[in-house]
């Protein structure tokens, strides 16, 4: 911080704290007339005046014990500048002291639950309790918190995985993250004519109400342009992550509507990447809990 500034912000917080207590005094000083007539301030209101009478005892001593806890802030803490205050205390300082006691209260848990293969994690009760929080805190934003997702977020409660869902492969898309592109095909199919006839081809994968002429004049299409990505059957491919079209299950929504926007516009969805945020441990108590939410499904 410049001279400049510095000095600007300590005179600024020492005049205010000046001015408040000039003007706590200087209110103080009136005096009550209990033999005379009530002294008012000259404001009046539906017949009612403002009398011009001090604060009460006790509110004034609040004010006072007020303005003497910020001078021992202002000492004790930073609050004048750069000077550090006596206790040299910063909310950095404060958070790795925290972090440092949060390791070495937990450190040993999750150090013990660090050397479990993820499918043993998953089965084991505290595991899957640390794992729950640790979802609460990092994934329910996106997923939302039962984990069955939202429209462009994966529902984790299921068995239908655009990246697979075994154990390594979940514990790659939380630590490296995700990102999945899907290009807008207008000007390839020749215009939104094209596009809807698409979305009826699409439709036909999953044996869904469809104008048969229109899926039709598509099929070809789609194996010069989609089939690379979701296969000639329309199963998909997880290593790219693109979805099965065989299914009822759409991260964007399934409605014809939902489709044509899909094949016009594209998609881009990002899973992003926690290893800089976690640490190993946790990462393998997430991938662990989020493996066994969908234990219970039949596989697909």
């Amino acid at each position: 911080m410049s001279l400049f500034w510095n000095i600007w912000i300590i005179g600024l917080t020492l005049i205010c704290l000046a001015l408040v207590t000039w003007v706590l005094f200087a209110n103080r000083k009136i005096k009550v007339d209990k033999d005379g007539e009530p002294v008012t301030t000259g404001h009046e209101y539906d017949g009612i005046e403002e009398y011009d009478n001090p604060m009460p005892k006790w509110w004034f001593n609040l004010f006072i014990l007020t303005l003497v806890f910020s001078v021992a802030y202002l000492f004790l803490y930073p609050g004048l500048g750069s000077y550090k205050g006596f206790f040299n205390w910063t909310q950095i300082n404060q958070w790795e002291a925290e972090m440092e006691a949060a390791q070495k209260q937990y450190g040993p848990i999750y150090a013990k639950f660090a050397d479990m293969p993820l499918e043993e994690v998953a089965l084991h009760p505290q595991g899957k309790k640390i794992g729950a929080r640790l979802f609460a805190d990092n994934c329910a934003v996106c997923h939302g918190s039962d984990a069955r997702g939202a429209q462009g977020f994966p529902n984790l409660t299921d068995n239908d995985w655009l990246y697979g869902g075994k154990p390594e492969q979940i514990l790659h898309s939380i630590k490296e993250g995700r990102v999945a592109a899907m290009p807008s095909w207008t000007a390839a199919l020749g215009g939104m004519d094209g596009v809807d006839a698409m979305s009826h081809y699409v439709m036909s994968l999953s044996g869904r109400q469809h104008d048969k002429s229109k899926a039709a004049t598509s099929s070809t299409q789609y194996m010069q342009m989609c089939a690379a990505c979701h296969g000639a059957d329309g199963k998909g491919n997880q290593t790219l992550g693109a979805p099965n079209l065989t299914d009822n299950i759409w991260l964007y929504g399934g409605s014809q509507r939902r489709i044509i926007e899909s094949i016009d516009k594209g998609r881009a969805g990002v899973m992003p990447a926690q290893k800089n945020l976690l640490q190993e441990e946790k990462i393998h108590l997430l991938a662990a809990y989020v493996y066994s939410l969908s234990l219970d499904e039949e596989p697909k």
